[in-house]
Parts: C-alpha cells; sequence; structure tokens
C-alpha cells in the first residue's frame, strides 16, 4: 500500500476553519496550562506530605504515608475517570450538578487528577531529600532556638530542594506527557488536538510526527531551565555540579 505523505497538511484548513497547525497550538495550550496548574498543585501538597513523612509523629508519618500509597498506586487512568464521573456522583445534588456544569469540566478534572497523582511523587523525593541532609543540620537548627516549623521552613527544606531538582524535572516533564490521559475525559490538548488532525486528514505519521516535534521541545526546554536552576541554587563545596547526592567534592 502507497502512503501519500503531505508535510504542507499543517497548513491546509481544518472543518474548524483554521489551519491544522493553529489546532495543535490551540492542544499545546491546553497542555502546558494542565501541566502547569497540575503542578503548582503537586508541589505544594507533595512538599507538605513529604515534609510530614519525615516528622517524628508516628501518626502523622502514618497519614502522609496513606496518602502516598494512595494516589502513587492508583492508576493515572483510573483516577482520571474516578474524578469525572464517580466524585460528581457522590457530592451532594447541588454540587455534584455544578460540577457537572463547569464549562471547563474536563480541564478542572484533569488538573486535579494529575495533581493529586503528581504529588504523590514529589511527596517521596522531597522525604528523600530531606533525609539525605546530614542529621547535624536539623540539630544545628534546634541549637540555634529554631520551632520544628523553622528548622525545616528555613535550614532543611531549602537544601533538600537543591539535591532534587533533576528528580522534580523528571515529574514535570513526566506530568507534562501524562497529560495526553485527558483527552480519555474530552479535554482536547495536544494528543487529542493530533487525533483529530488525523482522523481529518488521514496523514497519521505526519500528525504524529508534528505532535512527537512538539513534546520533544518542551522536555528539552524544561531540562534546560532545570540546568540552569540547578547551577544557580547550587552550593558551593556541597552539591557537586549535575550530581543529585549529598556531601562534599
Amino acid at each position: 500500500m502507497h502512503y501519500n505523505w503531505n508535510w504542507g497538511i499543517f497548513w491546509e484548513m481544518s472543518p474548524d476553519g483554521v489551519p491544522y497547525i493553529d489546532t495543535l497550538m490551540a492542544g499545546l495550550k491546553w497542555t502546558l496550562a494542565t501541566a502547569i496548574s497540575a503542578w503548582i498543585m503537586a508541589l505544594i501538597l507533595g512538599t507538605i506530605a513529604g515534609t510530614i513523612r519525615t516528622t517524628t509523629k508516628p501518626w502523622a508519618v502514618r497519614l502522609a504515608n496513606g496518602y502516598v500509597e494512595l494516589f502513587r498506586n492508583i492508576p493515572l487512568l483510573v483516577q482520571m475517570f474516578l474524578w469525572y464521573f464517580v466524585m460528581p456522583e457522590l457530592m451532594p445534588s447541588a454540587i455534584g450538578n455544578w460540577l457537572k456544569g463547569l464549562p471547563d469540566a474536563s480541564f478542572v478534572t484533569a488538573t486535579l487528577a494529575l495533581g493529586f497523582f503528581t504529588s504523590a511523587r514529589v511527596a517521596v523525593q522531597v522525604s528523600t531529600g530531606i533525609q539525605a541532609l546530614p542529621r547535624g543540620q536539623r540539630m544545628a537548627g534546634h541549637a540555634l532556638g529554631l520551632t520544628p516549623v523553622q528548622t525545616y521552613r528555613y535550614v532543611l527544606l531549602p537544601m533538600a530542594f537543591r539535591i532534587i531538582i533533576p528528580a522534580l524535572t523528571n515529574e514535570f516533564a513526566a506530568i507534562i506527557k501524562n497529560s495526553s490521559v485527558a483527552l480519555t475525559i474530552g479535554l482536547i490538548e495536544l494528543t487529542a488536538a493530533t487525533y483529530s488532525m488525523r482522523e481529518f486528514t488521514f496523514q497519521t505519521f505526519e500528525a504524529l510526527t508534528g505532535a512527537t516535534i512538539i513534546y520533544i521541545a518542551i522536555s528539552a526546554i524544561a531540562l534546560v531551565l532545570a540546568r540552569l536552576l540547578e547551577k544557580v541554587t547550587a552550593v558551593p563545596g556541597y552539591i557537586s555540579s549535575g550530581s543529585t547526592s549529598a556531601g562534599g567534592h
């Protein structure tokens, strides 16, 4: 079977009256909006849960560990369906109907699902970073008269985040790719826009190639920015360039 290559398909008009390249760019905007919103949520919740996992209160540690295990072990696709189809039915009727009637319900649902799913992974990274620090740093904070909260805020977390920047970069790249799962609940992000282009034009390879290039470009930009951030925040003599381990050179 002969395949008719047509790389000019990106500039041909879609049924919506715009070039297909604009369709992909619109999908990219939803991808970035979903990924960035979910990442902010994941970073906040993950930092809180990860910090609690390193405290000395057993009940709080068990609670945080349960949070991590719950959201990390349920597949993202299942979580998407639970948030989109099940949660509105479990809420009081007024709230459930309001959720269903939101103009961007799929976007909100995707953000929540991605945010909780990724927050569990971030929590593991944060707790690992804190545990990688020498015990003397925590003791020094106490010796200075800092409360446990202040010790975490001013001593432990700033150093831990410097250590885990490469790991967080991987998680951010993953959340961009995982946002493609949102197409299953009706969000027209980049992957969904690509499938739409493919179905209307039958130019499968061109559509998928275009989406692949866009995903690679986004990941490359995120990697470059993360490397820059790692160099800017590195503590001389403590974290070596390109290394994620604590300790001196």
